[in-house]
């Protein structure tokens, strides 16, 4: 077969690519002719994929349970791909900016709406019963949704509402002791710190707090007001950053609150949420009123954060 001068272009190009790497591509191409073609399942690592499942009771509901969060740590993951890229770009634009914006609004909007998938795909009396065997894990846990947060908004928003003010001007470690979400992580009956918690904070308290001292100025907030300091167009930016606030802050929450309403609601109190959470309090908008981008939002849609939402929800059941 002749070579072509398609093939000896590119060829070429390799050649210069190894040589300028100090690489001979003769030991290369010898690779290359006796490597195996790839197969989809190896590529994504399918068997192994699948094989993450562990199930730690016989009901059969709760591998629904296990394979929906797993699912849910990879949007957040890649969620998670989209803040690096923005807060670690050199050269950062409006436009770049706000298509990564559109993509983790997307993930969350795929989230939210799937949800219903375990939620109506699930029995309730095998949820109650196979969720006692996980104590204390809860899904309260996820690191990786309290990273987005991070990057999302600064810290100081992040903190329980009745303390904002307070902390206004506080270092990052003393905000991070009134973090909204510890107040969710308190034992129903004497206020105490779970056992949900502890473990959580063992886990992550360092790496929640270095984090958000590198994204303190290039956090998503921060950032928008660079841009709108620099008197830069944001308009389209800005319409992305309120479909994140409430897609992270209303939409997703209240999924959680609809299931626990339906699942551990019950009359004359309520169920425990798994590990403890008190999820009354922590779940719905209106208690916790986090908030990552208040200059973009009325006086008026301040006041009445998600408000609509719950009482939908709840009407609805």
């Amino acid at each position: 077969m002749s070579i072509t001068p398609e093939i000896e272009k590119r060829l070429n190009q390799l050649q210069e690519k190894y040589n300028a790497m100090g690489q001979d591509m003769i030991s290369y191409l010898d690779g290359l002719l006796h490597a195996d073609f790839l197969t989809y399942w190896d590529y994504i690592h399918l068997d192994t994929l699948l094989s993450l499942q562990s199930p730690k009771t016989p009901f059969p509901d709760e591998e629904i349970f296990i394979m929906y969060h797993q699912i849910t740590e990879l949007y957040f993951k890649l969620a998670l791909h989209e803040c690096k890229q923005i807060t670690e770009a050199e050269i950062l634009t409006t436009t770049f900016f706000t298509a990564r914006i559109k993509r983790i609004n997307r993930y969350f909007e795929a989230l939210t709406q799937s949800f219903e998938i375990m939620v109506d795909g699930m029995e309730k009396e095998q949820f109650l019963q196979f969720r006692m065997s996980l104590l204390p894990a809860s899904g309260f846990q996820s690191g990786q949704y309290r990273m987005i947060e991070i990057y999302a908004t600064d810290f100081i928003n992040l903190v329980v509402a009745d303390e904002r003010q307070n902390m206004a001007n506080a270092v990052i470690e003393e905000q991070f002791e009134h973090i909204y979400w510890k107040f969710g992580a308190t034992e129903l009956s004497t206020g105490k710190k779970t056992l949900t918690l502890k473990q959580f904070e063992k886990k992550y308290a360092k790496t929640f707090i270095e984090l958000g001292k590198s994204v303190s100025t290039t956090n998503f907030n921060s950032l928008l007001q660079q841009f709108k300091y620099k008197g830069e167009s944001t308009k389209e930016l800005e319409e992305e950053l309120r479909q994140l606030d409430v897609n992270v802050n209303v939409n997703w929450p209240l999924s959680h609150y609809k299931s626990a309403v339906r699942y551990l609601q019950r009359e004359p109190e309520e169920i425990k949420a798994t590990g403890g959470t008190n999820w009354q309090k922590y779940l719905p908008p209106r208690f916790q009123r986090r908030i990552f981008y208040p200059s973009l939002w009325s006086v008026d849609e301040l006041e009445n954060w998600g408000k609509g939402w719950v009482d939908k929800v709840v009407s609805e059941l």
